[in-house]
């Protein structure tokens, strides 16, 4: 039966913000420079017509969701263009009436496929597809808003409605338990997943990116001088960090050893605890991975101890490579990232040994929530990661850490490489887009939906691409 909290999507706006990187960051083989966040407004309505808007907001980051030899631009305008068209339909093409999370996995599930089959088949015809979790991540915006206007028209921050009360479904009607378990997802909802109450304050983890200076030897005359700092501890003294997370390259073992030690060293040196390894899907085989932990072990028993894991070594389509990681995951815990799209590539990842999924807000709050629970009732860690989250971005980000239980705390490393563009959002949210004593704090997060006090913050945005 309906519930009267049920809403339907009426209206969408969509807004393109341009942002350049301080330094540049390095995803696997290709450099970033530049991003385009994708900002919506959409607005929902009840049965009786009563209409609330919410916010999304993803970056567009075109080398994590395309990696490709095609140009940085060519990839660039075919995800606007996709986005712009996804904007059209959820503006007049959505009649669905239900919670967000029934309205966003009915878009999931029955629409997004299609529409970007055809987007492949006549806007890119004779060219390189959109690959999936592009699409998820040009998606998540909508997704996002559609989740901060249902708790704005109810009133209610939005992580309070994921149970019976609100839900109409039960995890039942979206989640198929592993087959070699004795989990029921019937009558279970994802707030006996999540935590409540959130903390308001969790460890940061620091992106050492593949181009980032570690040592003076490292500086070229080209960094930039404006206030930030440059090498890495400089981070670590200035914001007290505590959680490292190393960028490797996948295909130079000798480059991705080293480059573990010299940040281990580091890390011991200033006081920094944890590190984790990320290989950025560019590994081939589990032998790379054990070859370079088994070293560490021998060598420099203290760093290896350090680990606390390891993410996304392989090629992240998990169908296309279905690669047994038992031995990498015997070793240390084992995170899914890029493969992680939704909670059925999840439950292939555990059965090939795959121990932990680490979190995006960019594959859609609805898909990050059913991952979650489908992992958690599984026995699998969890872990949120950043997609460099400048601006609103942020905040179901870093709320989507405080309410899942994470290893340790966030990833989040837009204030490394792009703290000014968050400089309007951090006069309402100070504690959002700083880490002190290693930490960023959540306190300032307050009301209805996702909490962005939205009316506060007084950013310009430019005309829309669509809507108004």
């Amino acid at each position: 039966m309906p519930k009267p909290t049920d809403v339907r999507p009426v209206a969408a706006s969509l807004y393109f913000l341009p942002i350049k990187t301080r330094m540049p960051l390095k995803f696997g083989a290709e450099i970033t420079t530049e991003v385009t966040c994708a900002r919506v407004r959409l607005t929902v309505a009840d049965a009786h017509g009563r209409e609330a808007d919410g916010w999304g907001e993803t970056p567009l980051s075109v080398q994590w969701v395309w990696p490709n030899a095609l140009s940085y631009e060519s990839r660039h305008i075919a995800l606007k263009n996709f986005t712009f068209r996804l904007a059209q339909v959820w503006n007049e093409e959505i009649d669905v009436l239900g919670h967000a999370i029934e309205v966003g996995h009915s878009f999931l599930d029955e629409r997004l496929p299609g529409l970007l089959a055809k987007f492949n088949a006549t806007e890119r015809a004779g060219q390189e597809p959109i690959p999936w979790l592009a699409a998820l991540v040009c998606n998540s915006a909508f997704d996002i808003a559609l989740h901060d206007a249902y708790g704005n028209l109810n009133e209610r921050p939005v992580y309070s409605t994921y149970n019976e009360e609100f839900m109409t479904h039960d995890l039942g009607r979206y989640l198929a338990p592993a087959k070699d378990s004795d989990v029921s997802f019937h009558g279970r909802y994802p707030a006996e997943f999540l935590i409540e109450p959130r903390p308001n304050s969790l460890p940061a983890w620091h992106l050492v990116g593949g181009k980032d200076p570690i040592a003076e030897s490292d500086l070229t005359g080209d960094e930039p001088n404006d206030g930030y700092p440059v090498l890495l501890r400089d981070w670590i003294k200035r914001d007290g960090l505590d959680c490292l997370k190393v960028k490797l390259r996948g295909d130079d073992p000798a480059w991705d050893y080293d480059r573990l030690v010299t940040v281990g060293r580091i890390a011991i040196e200033e006081g920094a605890n944890w590190l984790t390894a990320d290989f950025n899907c560019t590994v081939r085989e589990p032998a790379y991975v054990n070859a370079i932990l088994d070293r560490l072990i021998v060598d420099y028993p203290r760093i290896y101890g350090m680990l606390l894991y390891v993410e996304q070594p392989f090629p992240y389509d998990l169908e296309a490579n279905r690669i047994d990681v038992h031995s990498v995951a015997a070793r240390k815990p084992l995170f899914m990232d890029e493969s992680a799209h939704d909670w059925h590539v999840v439950r292939l990842g555990r059965s090939l040994g795959w121990t932990g999924v680490a979190l995006k807000t960019c594959k859609t709050q609805t898909g990050a929530l059913l991952s979650l629970c489908w992992a958690k009732a599984h026995g699998m860690t969890l872990m949120v990661q950043d997609l460099t989250n400048p601006m609103l971005a942020q905040i179901p980000h870093l709320l989507l850490a405080a309410h899942a239980g994470t290893i340790m705390g966030v990833e989040t490393n837009g204030m490394q490489f792009y703290p000014e563009a968050s400089k309007i959002e951090a006069e309402v949210h100070p504690g959002l887009y700083r880490r002190v004593n290693g930490r960023v704090d959540l306190i300032s997060i307050s009301g209805a939906g996702f909490g962005y006090r939205i009316e506060e913050i007084r950013r310009r945005l430019p005309e829309p691409a669509f809507g108004g």
